[in-house]
């Protein structure tokens, strides 16, 4: 199907044409005598679009749970025309979805699916991130003494919410059964990778402050924590020790 006179994957009229069908076939496209060009590229087109919504769905399983297969492949359709690809990796692939959700009329309804997206998001970031020895007991003696300070692990990271994220995560993956939400009080989650596996947790309040003000300033991480309300400092630095979110010091004191 594809001549010697193919265009080069850098070029963008091909990787356009791939995802509109109103575009005409491109140069260097040949097939065999008797055949249309634009029905067998039609096919090839269809195969694209038809394996990015599947890399789409991958990623975001508790999304297309909530809203059906039949709504989730025409959302996945009109976000792949407006977010293409910008590179090889599938796994950065969609990292604009939850915005586009937000931002999308037809899922107004379902004020919480932009969370549950960005949740499944920072799953997959987390998977990917780079591996660290998560703090142990035996680093907590050099951090006593001041000979080390507390650093996130490279594959902690929270999200805050209004809604109960985790529990309809959990519930459209398999995670747990099925059915009401009987509390709609929003929900702060750590996602944390300390060994092979992802996880997510509950935060207590604070947590997901305190974790995310360590990045840029730790002195100030505390107070950060400590003016959310009900806050309790000492079972934010246990929770998120204990999941997994801190990494241990890079030298041994």
């Amino acid at each position: 199907m594809v001549s010697p006179a193919l265009p080069s994957p850098a070029d963008g009229r091909f990787a356009a044409a791939c995802l509109d069908a109103g575009l005409p076939v491109p140069d260097g496209i040949a097939c065999p005598p008797g055949e249309r060009r634009e029905r067998r590229f039609a096919v090839y087109r269809n195969n694209v679009v038809a394996s990015l919504i599947g890399a789409l769905g991958a990623k975001y399983p508790a999304v297309a749970a909530i809203v059906g297969d039949d709504f989730f492949r025409a959302t996945a359709r009109l976000f792949i025309a407006a977010h293409p690809p910008r590179g090889p990796v599938m796994a950065w692939f969609g990292a604009e979805f939850a915005d586009f959700l937000a931002a999308f009329p037809p899922v107004a309804g379902l004020p919480y699916l932009p969370d549950v997206a960005r949740l499944e998001a920072l799953a997959l970031a987390s998977f990917h991130a780079a591996d660290a020895r998560p703090l142990g007991a035996c680093d907590l003696a050099g951090l006593s003494r001041g000979q080390a300070a507390l650093r996130r692990h490279p594959a902690a990271f929270a999200l805050r919410s209004p809604w109960p994220v985790l529990t309809l995560w959990r519930m459209n993956t398999g995670r747990a059964p099925l059915g009401e939400v009987d509390d709609w009080r929003g929900e702060d989650v750590l996602v944390v990778r300390p060994g092979l596996d992802v996880a997510a947790v509950n935060l207590p309040p604070g947590a997901a402050v305190f974790l995310d003000a360590l990045d840029h300033d730790p002195a100030a991480a505390a107070a950060a924590a400590l003016a959310v309300p009900g806050a309790d400092l000492p079972l934010i630095v246990a929770t998120l020790a204990q999941a997994g979110a801190f990494a241990a010091p890079e030298t041994t004191p």
